[in-house]
């Protein structure tokens, strides 16, 4: 019966995670019922957007962008950024520059990293919290964060009843019995990610309720707009993955090779 001993385990991980998921859940429904009126009647700024989106990098990505399309930075394709205009036109853009540095040129991937925690995002941060469109710091393990629980709970679950079935130890119960045993936590699991994927997606991490309502609504209203401003509103929506821009492209791709090496 040593299987039992992972039996038990499989059940915590998976009802716990799924408990803390529906916990989640209700209490975002009960704040977006609360904050219903949250945000209404107003637009939200591109930055606004980035930042509810994407969060703190989003918003460094977005005025990179920004700089660059208007010729006022030079993103080269080898993942250096070079200042052609030095004279930011709001707080994000002198992040980005005074993230430069005076010499005028750095590599985009440690500009994109300082600019992203400058108090420029972080006072854009807090108005969105205050005016309850974004998630507070505190209140980030939303569900999103319970939603990957609940995916680590049955990958837990998976590797558990993997390891019973291939116990050598001798056993009254047949080993098919001792995996449909396992198949219910498993179950559980997967029926809880189910349901949140039908009733709560997508599964925001910046955003609140109505801050996501917000979002929907940003390319309607930036239908009639201009090609810049449609541009810019799908890397504040999208990311730099909305690039269309070859030469844009590799610049930010390289970027990111250059932080998945320092990661490793």
């Amino acid at each position: 019966m040593f299987w039992v001993l992972l039996l038990l385990p499989a059940w915590v991980l998976a009802g716990t995670a799924c408990a803390r998921l529906c916990l989640t859940a209700a209490r975002t429904a009960a704040v977006d019922t609360a904050d219903a009126d949250a945000g209404g009647g107003r637009a939200l700024t591109l930055y606004e957007a980035a930042f509810l989106s994407g969060g703190p990098g989003r918003v460094a990505d977005l005025a990179l962008v920004t700089m660059a399309r208007q010729r006022r930075l030079l993103l080269a394709h080898t993942g250096w950024a070079t200042v052609v205009d030095p004279r930011g036109r709001d707080e994000m853009e002198r992040s980005v520059l005074g993230a430069i540095g005076p010499g005028g040129q750095s590599r985009i991937a440690p500009v994109r990293a300082s600019a992203a925690t400058a108090d420029a995002v972080r006072g854009l941060a807090e108005r969105l919290v205050g005016a309850g469109l974004a998630v507070p710091d505190g209140g980030r393990d939303s569900v999103a964060a319970a939603v990957r629980r609940v995916r680590l709970a049955a990958l837990a679950v998976c590797a558990l009843g993997a390891a019973a079935v291939a116990l050598p130890v001798p056993t009254d119960v047949p080993r098919h019995l001792i995996a449909l045993w396992f198949a219910l936590p498993l179950l559980l699991s997967l029926g809880c990610l189910a349901v949140a994927r039908m009733e709560i997606h997508p599964y925001a991490r910046w955003a609140s309720p109505a801050g996501q309502r917000l979002l929907c609504a940003l390319p309607r209203q930036s239908g009639g707009a201009d090609g810049e401003r449609t541009f810019l509103t799908s890397v504040a929506l999208r990311g730099v993955h909305a690039i269309g821009e070859p030469e844009l492209r590799a610049a930010f791709a390289h970027r990111e090779r250059h932080a998945g090496r320092q990661g490793s």
